[in-house]
C-alpha cells in the first residue's frame, strides 16, 4: 500500500469513527486507539501538506481565524414556522390547510422536536462539505464554515460507512415503528452532486453542565444557557473558541440538490419527510431518534402532549415540537403565508413563568417613531435565562392590566420570545405601587406625540429625532431599500457619533477626508463606501419611497405608490382620499403619509436629497398599475439569468404592473428561466405553466 493510498484509508476510518462516537454514541475502538490514527494522519500530512483538503479530519481543529463574516445566499428560502400553543390551534392550523387542499384529509404526519439551537445551512459537493451558513434572514445567512467543520458529529465527507440500515430500527412502547423502517432502504436514491441540507447547532444538557464546571474550577466565567453559548459558540471569529466548544447538531431537512447542469434529480429525492429522515440518516448526518410518523392529526398531537412534561428527557433545549405533513410535495403545494409554510405547524410547549418586582417603566422609541413600554424589573431567571427587561406590549395594555410602577408582576417566556409581563399579582399589593402615566412628548426630541384613531400605539413622528437616526439610518441603506454596500451599523454609528451624519440626505454630502477622520478608514475603504452611496442614488423612486421609513409603508406599498406618482413631490401632494384609491391603502395609512411629508424637518429632508441628486422618477407619470404591461400577471423565477440579479429581475417585474411569488402554483402565469433551474422547472411543466428566458420577459414588456 502507497502512502498515498494508506492516507486516504486513514481519513476513511476516522470519517467512520467519528460518526460511530458522535452520531451514534457507539464508539467500536477506544480513545487511546483513535488518538493513535489521528496521529498518523497528521504526520502524513505533515510530510505532505499539499495533499490536505478541507475534509480532513484534523481540520475540525479550527486553527483559520477570520477577519469577518462574508454573506451567502441560500439557494432556496429558509424558512420560519407558525407557531400554535395548544391542541386546539394545532387542529385549527388542519382545518385551514384542509380546507385548501382536500388531499390533507388522507394526509400522515411526521413529528419532530423543535431543538432551540441555532438553524445553519449545510452545503455538499461530490459528498464533501465545502460551505456552511446561518440562517440569517431566511435569504441570506453568514458563512460559518470554518467554525461548522469544529463541529465533530457533522460530516465532512458523505457518505459515511454507517451500519446496515437494519441496526437503527426499533418500536416504541406503543408499537409505533421509529426510524429507522428498512422497507426504503432499495429505493434510497443515490448522492447527488451538489447537496444543501438544513440542521441545528445545539449542546446537550450533559455538555453544558460539564463546561460550566470545567470553567468553574478555571475560575472562568460560566454560561446561563445552552442555547445562547451554542449560537456565540459558531459565530466566533477565531474557529479555535468554537472548536473548545461542545457543540453537535441533528439534521432534518434536504434544502436543494442537483445532478449536473441537465439534472432532473429534483423528481427522484425523497418526496416525503419521513422518507428524508432515513436517506439523511444512511447518508451518515445525524438525525433525531425521537421522531415519529402518524396516520392522524390527533396521534400527532397526543405524542406531542406527551413529552410537555417529560422534555428534560431530550437532553437538549426544545421548546416544543414540530408537526409537518409527510407529503412534501402537497406540503409545497400549500404555498406560504408571509414566511409561514402552511405544511407544518410548531407546536410550542406551555412557557415557564415567574414572578418579580416591577422597578420602573421605560419607553423606547422605534426606527418607526413608536413609543413602547418596557419594564425594568428585578433580575429573575426564566429558563436559565436571567432576564432584567420585558415588553409591556403599549400603553393601553398597561392601563388595561392596571400594572402599577413597584408591583409584583407575573413574567412569560417561551422558547425566544422577547420575555413579556402577563400583569400584577394584585394581592402582593402593600400600598407602595403607584400608576404609571404615558409621556405626552417624546422623551427623546422632547417633540409631542401622536395617536391615530383606532390605533394602540403612539408615535414620535419626527425623522430628525436623535432616538430614531441610527435605525433609521440603518434601514435607509439596507439591501431592500437603497442597497448602499458596505454601510454596517458600525459604520452608521460611527459617522453619527462624529456629527457627520444628521440625517440620511448627510450621506450623500460625505467627503473622502471626513472619513479618513474615522477609525478603520484608509483610502480605498473610504472610496469603496463613496463610490456606493453615488451608486445608491440611481436606485428607483419605489426604493427611496421605502427607505423613508413612512409608517404602514413597505416594500409592496412602496412599489405601488411608485406605480400611481412619478416622483416624491407628487405623492407629497397626494390626498389621504386619493390615496385611499390605491389597493390595501387604509385610512390609518393614508393619513400617516400624508402627515409625514406636511412634517416641516421632513420636507427640509426631501430637499437636501433633491439637492444631493437622490430625485428618481418613475417610468410612466401617474400610471395607475392596470395600465402597466405585466398587470395581473403572477411570475415565478428559477436559476441564473444572463444579465439580471434575482432581485433586479423581481424589480423589473414590479415596475411593470407584476407579481413575483416563490413557488410555482396554478395561479403562476409565467416561469422565468435561468441557467440551472431546479425543482420549479418540473412543476412548471407538470401544470403546464409556460416558460420565459430574460429575452422573452422583456419583448412581453415591449409588446
Amino acid at each position: 500500500m502507497t502512502t498515498l493510498d494508506r492516507y486516504n484509508q486513514l481519513k476513511q476510518e476516522l470519517h467512520y469513527h467519528l460518526y460511530r462516537y458522535h452520531v451514534l454514541d457507539a464508539p467500536v475502538i477506544s480513545d487511546a486507539e483513535y488518538d493513535r490514527l489521528m496521529q498518523e494522519l497528521k504526520a502524513i500530512e505533515a510530510e505532505h501538506p499539499d495533499w490536505v483538503t478541507p475534509d480532513s479530519p484534523s481540520q475540525r481543529i479550527g486553527a483559520v481565524v477570520s477577519e469577518k463574516f462574508e454573506k451567502v445566499r441560500h439557494p432556496r428560502p429558509i424558512l420560519s414556522l407558525a407557531n400554535a400553543f395548544g391542541a386546539e390551534e394545532a387542529r385549527a392550523w388542519y382545518e385551514r390547510i384542509r380546507k385548501l387542499d382536500v388531499r390533507v384529509e388522507t394526509a400522515k404526519f411526521v413529528v419532530e422536536p423543535k431543538i432551540d439551537g441555532l438553524s445553519v445551512v449545510l452545503h455538499y459537493r461530490q459528498g464533501v462539505f465545502v460551505q456552511g451558513a446561518t440562517r440569517g434572514d431566511g435569504e441570506v445567512g453568514e458563512e460559518i464554515t470554518a467554525n461548522l467543520r469544529t463541529v465533530r458529529a457533522l460530516p465532512l465527507q458523505i457518505p459515511v460507512q454507517p451500519q446496515p440500515f437494519s441496526a437503527f430500527e426499533h418500536r416504541s412502547q406503543q408499537g409505533q415503528l421509529s426510524l429507522f423502517d428498512t422497507s426504503a432502504v432499495a429505493a434510497m436514491p443515490a448522492l447527488p452532486d451538489y447537496l444543501v441540507v438544513r440542521g441545528e447547532v445545539f449542546i446537550t444538557h450533559r455538555d453544558f453542565e460539564a463546561l460550566n464546571r470545567r470553567l468553574m474550577e478555571a475560575g472562568e466565567k460560566t454560561y446561563l444557557n445552552p442555547r445562547n453559548t451554542a449560537a456565540g459558540s459558531l459565530r466566533q471569529l477565531d474557529p479555535a473558541v468554537t472548536a473548545s466548544r461542545p457543540l453537535t447538531i441533528l439534521v432534518y431537512q434536504v434544502v436543494y440538490a442537483e445532478q449536473g447542469a441537465q439534472s432532473q434529480l429534483a423528481t427522484e429525492i425523497p418526496t416525503s419527510q419521513w422518507e428524508t429522515l432515513q436517506w439523511l440518516k444512511s447518508l451518515g448526518f445525524p438525525v433525531t431518534e425521537v421522531a415519529r410518523r402518524f396516520d392522524t392529526l390527533d396521534e400527532a398531537i397526543a405524542y406531542v402532549q406527551s413529552w410537555e412534561n417529560r422534555r428534560d428527557d431530550l437532553g437538549y433545549e426544545a421548546d416544543g415540537f414540530v408537526i409537518k405533513l409527510d407529503d412534501l410535495r402537497l406540503a409545497e403545494a400549500l404555498g406560504f403565508v408571509g414566511k409561514d409554510p402552511r405544511g407544518a405547524i410548531a407546536y410550542k410547549f406551555p412557557a415557564r413563568e415567574v414572578t418579580t418586582r416591577l422597578l420602573d417603566i421605560e419607553v423606547e422609541v422605534g426606527r418607526t417613531g413608536v413609543l413602547t413600554p418596557r419594564a425594568v424589573l428585578e433580575p429573575v431567571e426564566i429558563g436559565g435565562v436571567v432576564v432584567r427587561n420585558a415588553t409591556l406590549h403599549n400603553f393601553d395594555y398597561v392601563a388595561e392590566k392596571d400594572i402599577r410602577i413597584g408591583d409584583r408582576v407575573l413574567v412569560k417566556r417561551a422558547g425566544e420570545v422577547i420575555p413579556y409581563v402577563i400583569g400584577p399579582v394584585v394581592e402582593a399589593r402593600d400600598g407602595t405601587e403607584h400608576p404609571y402615566t404615558p409621556p405626552i412628548d417624546c422623551p427623546a426630541c422632547g417633540q409631542p406625540v401622536e395617536h391615530f384613531e383606532g390605533e394602540v400605539a403612539w408615535y414620535c413622528v419626527n425623522a430628525a429625532c436623535p432616538a430614531q437616526l441610527v435605525r433609521n439610518v440603518e434601514h435607509f441603506v439596507s439591501r431592500n431599500a437603497m442597497d448602499i454596500r458596505g454601510l454596517g451599523i458600525r459604520i452608521v454609528e460611527q459617522l453619527i457619533a462624529a456629527g457627520l451624519v444628521r440625517d440620511v440626505a448627510d450621506l450623500y454630502f460625505l467627503t473622502k477626508e471626513q472619513l479618513l477622520c474615522l477609525e478603520g478608514f484608509a483610502d480605498k475603504k473610504a472610496e469603496n463606501l463613496l463610490t456606493a452611496i453615488r451608486a445608491s442614488a440611481g436606485q428607483p423612486l419605489n426604493r427611496l419611497i421605502t427607505a423613508l421609513g413612512m409608517r404602514g409603508v413597505g416594500e409592496v406599498m412602496a412599489a405601488d405608490l411608485s406605480r400611481v406618482y412619478p416622483d416624491l413631490e407628487a405623492l407629497s401632494r397626494a390626498t389621504a382620499e386619493e390615496l385611499q384609491q390605491i389597493e390595501g391603502v387604509g385610512p390609518n395609512i393614508a393619513a400617516s403619509i400624508v402627515d409625514w411629508f406636511s412634517r416641516p424637518a421632513n420636507r427640509a429632508l426631501l430637499q437636501k436629497l433633491k439637492s444631493a441628486g437622490v430625485w428618481p422618477v418613475a417610468g410612466r407619470e401617474s400610471a395607475h398599475v392596470s395600465n402597466q404591461p405585466l398587470a395581473g400577471l403572477t411570475f415565478v423565477i428559477t436559476g441564473t439569468l444572463p444579465t439580471f440579479s434575482r432581485e433586479q429581475a423581481k424589480e423589473f417585474i414590479e415596475r411593470h404592473g407584476g407579481k413575483v411569488t416563490d413557488s410555482v402554483s396554478k395561479k403562476t402565469d409565467y416561469l422565468v428561466l435561468g441557467e440551472a433551474p431546479g425543482s420549479k422547472l418540473q412543476k412548471a411543466q407538470a401544470l403546464g405553466i409556460p416558460t420565459l428566458d430574460e429575452e422573452g420577459l422583456r419583448r412581453l414588456v415591449q409588446s
